[in-house]
């Protein structure tokens, strides 16, 4: 058994000949979401954050930069460098695709901790209650990934095989595992509800960092499974053998960094 689908178009709708792609839509769902629960959560008793709307929009403005240069940079440089160097405009143009998890997570450490500093607010309780909402907008990149026919995994004959068709009947991916629905689930929902529980239920919202440091772990865990079924990028392939690919290699060091700050978050006064 296959579940068949026809090719969707990755536009949603056009406004003045302008085309809404669902990539868009999924990283302004993503952020929206996230951003009303971050509130909701910040203003909850003892949540150990008090950020004015003024300097939350400040923050957003600051995450949502990062997220995009990081992951636009973070693309660059681990997956496409070469290319890049021989074809640099390109990097600009970021409609044609290619954006990284890591590099962006970089990047919105990074604004994280800028806005924090200038804005004397602990940067850690930030990273936590970020911890929390960052996977309402992995699920939704990754249903968009879907919607494109992007980083599909490899062929199979499991019942829930997917093969996505054109109008005319014609295979354009043949039978292969849904792999952007494995990461939507795991990286998305399965990781959002873990860390929303320990959030709500467990103390260690009062140990600034400790949260950042799970979902750290989580998601490297979580993309390191559902490696094993996704084709990796033709561009890169596999870094050793048949097994180890650039996300997982990535992964790691995003387990061990994660490790460390949870450590850290408990040794530390």
């Amino acid at each position: 058994m296959t579940i068949t689908i026809q090719q969707i178009n990755p536009v949603a709708f056009s406004v003045l000949g302008l085309d809404v792609r669902w990539y868009a839509l999924a990283y302004v769902a993503g952020f929206v979401l996230g951003y009303a629960l971050f509130k909701r959560l910040m203003h909850r008793p003892n949540s150990g954050l008090d950020i004015s709307n003024k300097k939350m929009d400040d923050l957003l403005t600051a995450v949502i930069l990062g997220v995009v240069l990081g992951g636009r940079i973070g693309y660059v440089l681990f997956y496409n460098l070469g290319y890049f160097i021989s074809h640099p405009l390109e990097i600009f143009a970021v409609w044609h695709g290619g954006m990284s998890f890591h590099g962006g997570l970089i990047g919105a450490i990074a604004a994280t901790f800028w806005f924090g500093w200038k804005n004397k607010i602990n940067s850690w309780r930030i990273l936590d209650l970020m911890a929390v909402v960052a996977p309402i907008g992995l699920f939704f990149g990754r249903i968009a990934n879907f919607i494109n026919m992007e980083l599909m995994g490899f062929p199979t004959n499991v019942p829930w095989a997917v093969q996505f068709v054109d109008r005319d009947g014609n295979v354009l991916i043949p039978a292969s595992h849904p792999s952007p629905i494995y990461e939507a689930l795991t990286e998305g929902a399965l990781l959002f509800a873990v860390m929303y529980i320990l959030y709500r239920f467990t103390g260690l919202r009062h140990k600034p960092g400790a949260l950042a440091g799970i979902m750290g772990m989580g998601y490297a865990i979580a993309r390191i499974f559902c490696e094993q079924f996704r084709v990796p990028d033709v561009q890169v392939g596999f870094l050793l053998g048949d097994w180890l690919t650039m996300g997982m290699t990535l992964s790691l060091i995003m387990f061990f960094c994660g490790l460390g700050i949870f450590v850290f978050a408990f040794r530390k006064k």
